[in-house]
């Protein structure tokens, strides 16, 4: 079997040995009252995610059986506390939220459940509804082991009347030299807004999402066909220099202690000029409780260099393990939060901006939604639609996966990575030296995949 489909269970049970360490020191976390027929989520603490436990009361009311108790983590902390349960049957969650990452190992591991015999099972939910990259990335051998709770590419937002009153007009296809012009113009210490927010937090799932879509339109790779690192070539070396060298002139304060949710609040309050992240932030930027910039934000996809098409595939979806002694419960609760009667109370009851984007097809007709989303909604779903996981990057790799690589040691892999990105961008390193350490690392997953070959 190929090195590019295989998943490892001894890689993913060392990287597991060093999460446990890190689970242990997780926040409790939010909790409903608990039962004998409780269901254990084990969820991130996202804007969309927060709405579904806002929400949560409604399907315990159509399901008096069953009660809900909410585990709301952070991105790091999540990922630790699920990965550790679910790789040693832990049995601590009947439900977790994963992502395109997770699912097709854990999948091949024997870790999760079969959610495709469920949905087939279950009237109205329409399996087919999903997204087809978002449905393809989370199945394994034709079947879905976790379903889409919202979906996401990533582009570039900004701020319509800064650049008009800068006189600067944005390319509906910018280059990175073009945005990175645009930050040097508008940005305004003075004012306390900087001209780009950049991610610079530790994490493989934080600072190296956007800067892996850099890296690959620059023309670098992590490996070359025969697992040799690459992570001091020429491109990975120039599109690193560029990302740090952006964020440090023109980024936001604490630039590498920001992640999504700081960003988030960057744009949303009035203090940057523009973000590169994730097509979903727009639940954030467009809701009037929470952004003082609705309406003045433009949307264009994710800027590129050599390579076409850089926005990068991801969701947060939701599994079951096969530790849970409760699945029955379990895939009523899922195909609650994931199905189109959600979406339409979501809409209804809190606004059109909090629906969770890009998951299901049938969402981007609805009258509502299309008009509140027509700045956003087309562009979404055609950055979704035009990115390829199993072609990343400008030249031939063996792996998938466009801000991750699909493989167990990704996870430690990563975040030792990201911890290197992190320390340049706060000065503590030069790039050069982050590299040659992340060099390092890589070269040493690398030897064991050419061991195999």
């Amino acid at each position: 079997m190929s090195r590019r489909t295989r998943f490892a269970k001894p890689a993913v049970a060392l990287a597991v040995t060093a999460l446990l360490g890190v689970s242990g020191c997780a926040g409790a976390g939010s909790f409903t009252s608990g039962g004998r027929d409780t269901v254990t989520i084990a969820m991130v603490s996202n804007s969309q995610m927060r709405d579904a436990i806002a929400l949560s009361g409604e399907f315990e009311r159509e399901n008096p059986g069953t009660k809900l108790k909410f585990v709301s983590l952070s991105e790091n902390e999540a990922r630790a506390k699920i990965t550790a349960s679910v790789a040693t049957g832990g049995g601590e969650f009947d439900v977790v939220m994963i992502s395109n990452y997770e699912t097709p190992q854990w999948a091949a591991n024997g870790w999760l459940v079969d959610l495709s015999s469920y949905a087939r099972r279950t009237p109205g939910y329409d399996e087919q509804d999903f997204i087809p990259s978002l449905q393809k990335s989370l199945s394994y051998n034709g079947d879905m082991y976790s379903v889409p709770f919202y979906g996401e590419s990533s582009f570039l937002m900004y701020r319509k009347d800064l650049f008009e009153q800068a006189g600067l007009t944005m390319p509906a296809e910018p280059t990175w030299d073009q945005i990175a012009q645009a930050a040097a113009k508008l940005d305004d210490p003075a004012s306390g807004r900087s001209g780009i927010c950049l991610r610079g937090k530790p994490g493989w799932g934080e600072s190296l999402a956007p800067l892996n879509t850099v890296i690959n339109t620059f023309g670098g790779r992590w490996f070359d066909e025969n697992w040799h690192a690459q992570l001091t070539s020429p491109e990975v070396v120039a599109a690193v220099e560029f990302y740090i060298g952006l964020v440090r002139a023109h980024g936001e304060p604490g630039a590498a202690t920001s992640g999504f949710g700081e960003c988030a609040t960057q744009l949303s309050q009035g203090n940057t000029a523009m973000w590169y992240d994730a097509t979903s932030a727009v639940g954030v930027l467009e809701d009037p409780a929470s952004s003082k910039v609705v309406g003045k934000i433009g949307y264009v996809l994710a800027p590129t260099v050599r390579k076409p098409n850089s926005g990068w595939l991801y969701t947060w979806s939701l599994g079951i393990p096969k530790s849970s002694d409760k699945p029955d419960a379990a895939w009523k609760f899922i195909s609650w939060m994931t199905g189109k009667p959600y979406i339409q109370m979501v809409g209804q009851r809190l606004g059109w901006s909090h629906v969770p984007p890009g998951s299901r097809r049938s969402t981007y007709e609805i009258p509502e939604y299309k008009e509140a989303s027509r700045a956003y909604g087309p562009l979404t779903l055609a950055a979704m639609s035009g990115v390829d996981p199993e072609h990343p990057t400008v030249q031939p790799v063996p792996y998938t996966g466009i801000q991750f690589i699909t493989i167990p040691e990704f996870q430690d892999l990563g975040t030792r990575v990201s911890q290197q990105i992190s320390a340049a961008v706060a000065g503590r390193i030069s790039v050069r030296a982050a590299l040659d350490q992340a060099q390092q690392y890589a070269e040493t997953v690398g030897r064991s995949y050419r061991g195999n070959q």
